[in-house]
């Protein structure tokens, strides 16, 4: 069975990441272990704090890469692996999007510094697009490469999908939505009972993701609300971006009271407050400046 599914980081969180430890019977995996923060939102450069949540859950990260058997690297942006620290993938299995196969010239490029920053150190390394893995009584099986959002753009991604005793997580990865119908196809086809979802990218609404997008983004939840087994769905990541992200997809959320589906942030998964950082950055600042912000910080250490 699955035993935890535990978030180490997500923009609920106050950072950039999707990165999830899944514990089973016979296995601990850690999809996506990176964690970054936007350089620049409204004119702004990351809070203090939001660095402080940085270290925090990097540390978290590490911690958690330690005991797991499996790493998994869905695509190669930052929030999602870390090159510079290869040690992470040291005696571990690790499934990777494939770093020269449907894929943009910027992770083409990463890919190969990261296989060879961490050549020699897994103790098995494997490609992930497509393919399937059974690993003792669990079962972990990986999407075709499906765009990262609703064009080839910014590259390609894999979702994952895990089994173990009859019992499905599914994760998106970076599909931004899902818009599209083979990032959708997986989903439905796979039926999980608990789903993480990065999107819909509401945040940047109107200019790089379309009110079209968002209507299909909808649409496609919904159907994967009604036609798997779901009970528990999470919003996150690009979707705890914008401030507003309630009243975004109100008849998602209509949908899964209809069938009883909790639809939740991993923060509230974890039980912890929202913390949607980036998003209040402008209060952020606001609220404190940086050299009050580092004074409240040694007080607290007294």
């Amino acid at each position: 069975m699955i035993r935890r599914i535990v978030p180490l980081a997500f923009d609920s969180f106050g950072v950039r990441s999707m990165a999830t430890f899944v514990e089973t019977d016979d296995l601990r995996i850690l999809i996506g272990p990176g964690v970054s923060l936007a350089p620049i939102r409204y004119g702004l450069e990351p809070h203090p704090l939001e660095w402080q949540r940085l270290d925090e859950t990097w540390e978290t990260i590490k911690r958690h890469a330690e005991i797991a058997d499996v790493l998994i690297v869905t695509h190669y942006h930052y929030d999602y692996y870390d090159p510079d620290q290869p040690e992470l993938y040291k005696d571990t299995r690790v499934f990777i999007k494939h770093p020269t196969q449907n894929i943009n010239k910027s992770q083409k490029e990463r890919a190969s510094f990261f296989l060879e920053a961490i050549k020699g150190l897994p103790k098995r390394l494997e490609i992930a697009d497509g393919n399937s893995f059974q690993l003792d009584e669990t079962s972990i099986k990986f999407s075709e490469a499906v765009c990262h959002g609703t064009n080839p753009r910014l590259g390609y991604v894999t979702e994952v999908s895990i089994k173990s005793n009859n019992e499905k997580f599914l994760h998106t990865s970076d599909d931004e939505g899902p818009a599209l119908e083979d990032q959708t196809g997986f989903i439905l086809n796979e039926k999980p009972d608990v789903l993480f979802v990065d999107g819909p990218v509401t945040y940047m609404l109107g200019f790089r993701y379309s009110y079209k997008s968002l209507e299909i983004s909808n649409n496609n939840l919904i159907r994967a609300i009604k036609q798997t087994d779901l009970h528990t769905l999470v919003l996150d990541h690009h979707f705890l971006r914008d401030l507003k992200y309630k009243t975004r997809i109100k008849l998602v959320y209509e949908a899964a009271e209809e069938r009883e589906v909790k639809v939740i942030t991993a923060a509230d998964f974890c039980g912890r407050k929202i913390e949607m950082l980036e998003a209040l950055r402008k209060e952020l600042y606001s609220k404190y400046s940086e050299m009050e912000f580092k004074n409240k910080k040694q007080r607290l250490k007294k």
